[in-house]
């Protein structure tokens, strides 16, 4: 499925999709016969070895789905993961998705546990003044679970899709991070994730992800 799928994310790490795609419902048996290429990336339990590869076990099925479908047509680039995207039928994008997110995630060990003060503190609080930023949980939610907010009916796409990110590798969300920042990853709706990094530095951005990467979901 990718190397670096920048899901994560996990994301995949973007707070809202960009363009959400169309809901289908997803066969996980299919999914886990056409997914042979993904695993050797991802693993077979979408658990990635790693730690600038993400997990995609356990995501939000509509963020795999966004994001497969974003590579596929260009919206996001990456090297590895998107020659691959465009080699899947459009059909099995939401076998695999259905696949992947019903797999468990295995959450991470801090590497740099100093971090950890910090990094809970802009999950959960934010930060303040002179770069205000959002607490991260207002949209991941506390245990970094993801978010998906419909706005009227389920035969929609979510209005908002924010995706799951605890348990994510930190060196993915980091690398997530920095690419927002640097205008190299935009498929954040509004300008979302965009706006939070500017808003981070390097330390702040090591620090939440340590964090993060602890997160059970």
């Amino acid at each position: 499925m990718a190397r670096i799928l920048s899901f994560a994310a996990l994301s995949a790490f973007s707070v809202l999709a960009l363009s959400a795609p169309a809901l289908a419902a997803g066969n996980p048996e299919a999914g886990q016969k056409k997914a042979a290429v993904c695993m050797g990336c991802h693993g077979p339990d979408g658990n990635s070895m790693v730690e600038t590869w993400p997990k995609l076990a356990d995501q939000l099925p509509e963020y795999l789905t966004a994001q497969l479908q974003a590579f596929k047509a260009g919206r996001r680039d990456n090297e590895q993961m998107s020659p691959q995207a465009r080699l899947v039928a459009d059909a099995d994008i939401p076998d695999l998705a259905a696949y992947f997110s019903s797999q468990r995630m295995k959450p991470a060990v801090a590497a740099k546990p100093e971090l950890l003060a910090q990094g809970e503190r802009i999950f959960t609080q934010g930060k303040g003044r002179p770069a205000v930023v959002a607490a991260c949980m207002g949209c991941h939610g506390q245990s970094g679970a993801g978010n998906r907010t419909w706005s009227d009916t389920m035969a929609r796409p979510p209005v908002v899709l924010a995706p799951a990110i605890g348990g994510q590798h930190a060196a993915y969300l980091v690398a997530q991070l920095k690419a927002y920042k640097e205008g190299k990853r935009t498929t954040d709706a509004a300008h979302v994730m965009r706006d939070v990094a500017a808003r981070l530095n390097e330390n702040e951005m090591l620090a939440v992800a340590e964090y993060v990467a602890t997160l059970k979901r």
